[in-house]
């Protein structure tokens, strides 16, 4: 149900001195609101409608829902429900909301025997914010039983890292789909608030027009004054390896080494303990209860570096997080962007290299081959399917695709209306599909184009941070004056004879 406007000077005067003693209760006693902030919160508690806040990491964006949400509940409206996409960032929010009086409680696949009591507190209105994964909202109970009742019953939706909803965007995951449904099927007055830090301009336009006419769409500059970017190009693994190993005690603090493979991850990490360092490796194949110990190790400053994959991304926060290294170039500079944008939050010099080996395009081809599929496979999937329920394990002995690439297109396909997920499998609804080949043939090629841009990055001789920005469509991006190109000032490519011999030795291990 909607709430009664404000409309009065008076009233918005009112209401910003309350919003920011929320954002104090937040924050700490110098907080105060940005102008974009108070106009996302007052489009969300005022008026009721849909806004995309496009801004950097460590702007303030959880700021905005949070007290949205005090605001929103303080006048009679139900909990708040945030669609959030790794446990890393629930747990840092949970802990904001608390310190601010807001009592949240999440879903997730970590926390089952919970769920429970949970929906039963949101009934009786002691919850104030529900945090649910993505993964959620395909699951058959989940979808069937209790999205329904959040739906009606929510003050304020919430989807944090919105770009995920975009299959323009560099980090497309089919579960966001499910949004789409969500969204119209919301009461109307009900307020949506979606945000992200790496979203160019179509990606924007792509959300926006998912989220409903008149969404406020709220965009600003996205340099990170912090950052000093800076590329090392070395001809081998051994000699990157070597580099890295010589060169880490001298990077400030503590930071993130990111691999573009799981296996990288645990050779990097194994050379690096080796050199004496400590170190921890963390991918989306490490034990929950090792991700969280390894998160808590490098929160606390006992680990030097945690050695990750893409699995350490969205939403981890260590304001004083001083440097990012990637051995290996992420596929396009929007995902680079997103990664080194962990680094630099609360400290005024962070270090940010990158690594880029010749194998990098192998890697990147590799996961290319894991788009959509193709007509025919998809056909030959729906007829396996027939009108019977097929778990995902019987199915995948029945077609030619992996687990992982055949989950993807079953929950495209789940959105689309062609299959449907239920109690012990998929089946097929008989519904006609249509094979959108010329948006799938556009989508490739703009992977491709990305995959060049992070070539040109490699290559420039100018502004990097600029070169970034202009990826992500920024129109303020100016040249920053700190990057390698800007300074002049280069990290040396010599590696020790020593540090070079133990990476060799390393990587000529069998198995490796």
């Amino acid at each position: 149900m909607s709430q009664p406007r404000d409309d009065s000077p008076a009233d918005h005067s009112a209401l910003f001195d309350e919003a920011e003693r929320c954002l104090r209760a937040l924050a700490g006693d110098h907080a105060r609101l940005r102008d974009d902030q108070w106009a996302a919160i007052r489009a969300l508690v005022v008026e009721h409608r849909r806004a995309l806040v496009v801004q950097r990491t460590g702007w303030g964006k959880s700021a905005v829902y949070f007290v949205a949400t005090a605001l929103l509940r303080a006048r009679g409206a139900g909990p708040t429900v945030i669609v959030s996409p790794l446990l890393a960032l629930m747990r840092n929010q949970i802990d904001a909301a608390d310190r601010a009086g807001i009592h949240a409680r999440t879903i997730n696949s970590a926390n089952t025997e919970d769920w429970e009591q949970i929906y039963a507190e949101v009934e009786h209105g002691a919850v104030d914010v529900l945090l649910v994964s993505p993964e959620r909202l395909n699951n058959p109970d989940f979808r069937d039983l209790v999205l329904p009742k959040l739906a009606a019953s929510a003050g304020l939706v919430v989807v944090d890292e919105a770009h995920c909803i975009s299959d323009w965007g560099h980090d497309f995951r089919p579960d966001y789909r499910r949004l789409r449904t969500l969204f119209a099927e919301l009461p109307p007055g009900v307020p949506v608030l979606a945000t992200t830090a790496t979203a160019n301009a179509r990606v924007t336009r792509d959300v926006a027009d998912q989220l409903g006419a008149g969404t406020l769409v709220l965009r600003g500059p996205l340099d990170r004054e912090s950052l000093r970017l800076a590329v090392v190009r070395l001809r081998t693994a051994e000699q990157r390896l070597g580099w890295l190993a010589d060169h880490l005690a001298e990077l400030p603090g503590s930071g993130i080494v990111y691999t573009l493979t799981v296996a990288a991850a645990h050779e990097v990490a194994g050379l690096l303990r080796e050199r004496g360092y400590a170190v921890a490796a963390y991918s989306g194949q490490t034990d929950p209860a090792e991700r969280l110990q390894a998160e808590q190790d490098l929160l606390d400053n006992k680990l030097k570096a945690l050695v990750a994959t893409s699995a350490l991304g969205m939403g981890f926060d260590k304001p004083d997080l001083g440097f990012i290294v990637h051995v290996g170039a992420p596929q396009s500079p929007v995902a680079y962007y997103q990664q080194i944008g962990r680094a630099g939050r609360g400290v005024r010099r962070a270090e940010v290299i990158l690594l880029p080996g010749l194998e990098d395009r192998d890697i990147w081809a590799y996961f290319a081959s894991l788009a959509f599929p193709p007509e025919p496979v998809v056909r030959a999937t729906l007829a396996a399917l027939g009108g019977s329920t097929t778990s995902t394990g019987a199915l995948e002995s029945r077609v030619d695709l992996s687990r992982s690439r055949l989950e993807m297109m079953l929950k495209v396909l789940d959105v689309d209306g062609a299959v449907r997920r239920v109690k012990g499998g998929w089946v097929a609804t008989g519904r006609e599909w249509a094979y959108d080949r010329e948006r799938y043939e556009r989508v490739a090629a703009e992977r491709s184009r990305e995959r060049q841009a992070m070539l040109d990055y490699i290559g420039t001789d100018s502004c990097r941070m600029e070169f970034l920005r202009r990826q992500l469509d920024d129109p303020t991006a100016t040249p920053c004056g700190r990057c390698d190109n800007c300074t002049g000032r280069c990290w040396s490519a010599v590696v020790s004879a020593a540090g070079a011999a133990q990476a060799r030795d390393r990587l000529r291990r069998p198995g490796v």
